[in-house]
C-alpha cells in the first residue's frame, strides 16, 4: 500500500469527517483510507458523497447524511459512527459554506447569511461538542477547518468573521481539554480549488485539496505528546 508522505505506520484509527462530499473533506477521506484507517463521511449531499466513496474500500467507509447545523442530525451521525466502528479517534470538523455576496454594506442576503453562519460556526461547535466525549475516551484528536481569513480579515466579508469565530472556538476548546490528552488542531488554508462555492474566487494561485489533506495527516501522525495547534497554509506569494 502506498502511504501518503508524512503518514507514519500505526494501528488503524476511526475518523469522522464532515463536509466530506467534496474538496478538502473528500481529499482527506481518500488519503485516510489509503493509509489504512476507517472513516465515517458526513455531508448533506448524499449523491456527491457516494461519488466520493465509489472507488474506496467499502469495509473502511461509512456514509452518513447530516446537516452539521442540526444538533440531532450530528448526534445521530456520531452515535452511528461509534456503533459501527466501536470507537472514535479523530474528528475533523471541516464542513463550511460561502454564501453569495457576504458584504456588510451591499447585497440583500439575510437567508444566505443565516445558513452560512449556522454551518460555519454552530456546525463546527456542534461537531466538536458531540465528538469530544468519545475523543476523550480514546485520547484522540479534534481538527477544525478555519481559514487564512480567520487570521487576516477580508474587508466587509461576513464569511471572514465566521472563520474568526472558528479560530476562537479552536482555542477555547484547546484550553478546556488541557489534561485530557486530546489534541486540537486548527487548519487555516488560503485559497483552495474546490467545489466549495460558486462564489469561490478563480484568481491564481490556489492550493489543491490534497495539499490541505496532507497537512491534516501530518498533524495527526505526530507523537502523542505533540500538539500541532495551528497550521496556516497559503499558496506561495499569496496573502489569502
Amino acid at each position: 500500500m502506498v502511504r501518503p508522505v508524512g503518514m507514519s505506520a500505526g494501528p488503524p484509527k476511526t475518523w469522522l469527517i464532515t463536509g466530506a462530499s467534496s474538496g478538502i473533506g473528500a481529499a482527506t477521506a481518500r488519503q485516510v483510507i489509503q493509509a489504512g484507517h476507517q472513516v465515517a463521511l458526513i455531508a448533506r449531499n448524499t449523491e456527491r458523497l457516494l461519488n466520493v466513496v465509489q472507488d474506496l474500500n467499502p469495509q473502511q467507509v461509512l456514509c452518513l447524511r447530516a446537516d452539521v447545523s442540526d444538533w440531532n442530525e450530528v448526534k445521530a451521525a456520531v452515535e452511528a459512527t461509534v456503533q459501527h466502528f466501536g470507537a472514535l479517534d479523530v474528528a475533523f470538523a471541516n464542513a463550511g459554506l460561502l454564501s453569495g455576496a457576504t458584504s456588510m454594506v451591499t447585497g440583500e442576503t439575510p437567508g444566505e447569511w443565516r445558513e452560512m453562519v449556522l454551518t460555519n460556526v454552530l456546525g463546527a461547535a456542534f461537531t466538536a461538542r458531540l465528538c469530544l466525549p468519545e475523543l476523550i475516551k480514546s485520547r484522540g484528536h479534534l481538527l477544525l477547518t478555519g481559514s487564512v481569513l480567520g487570521r487576516v480579515a477580508m474587508t466587509g466579508e461576513l464569511y471572514s468573521a465566521t472563520k474568526w469565530a472558528v479560530t476562537g472556538l479552536a482555542e477555547v476548546i484547546r484550553r478546556e481539554l488541557i489534561g485530557s490528552g486530546v489534541r486540537v488542531t486548527l487548519l487555516e488554508p488560503g485559497r483552495v480549488t474546490t467545489g466549495f462555492s460558486d462564489a469561490d474566487p478563480i484568481a491564481a494561485p490556489h492550493l489543491q485539496p490534497d495539499d490541505v489533506a496532507r497537512a491534516v495527516l501530518y498533524a495527526t501522525t505526530q507523537p502523542a505528546y505533540v500538539d500541532v495547534s495551528e497550521l496556516l497554509i497559503r499558496p506561495v506569494g499569496a496573502l489569502e
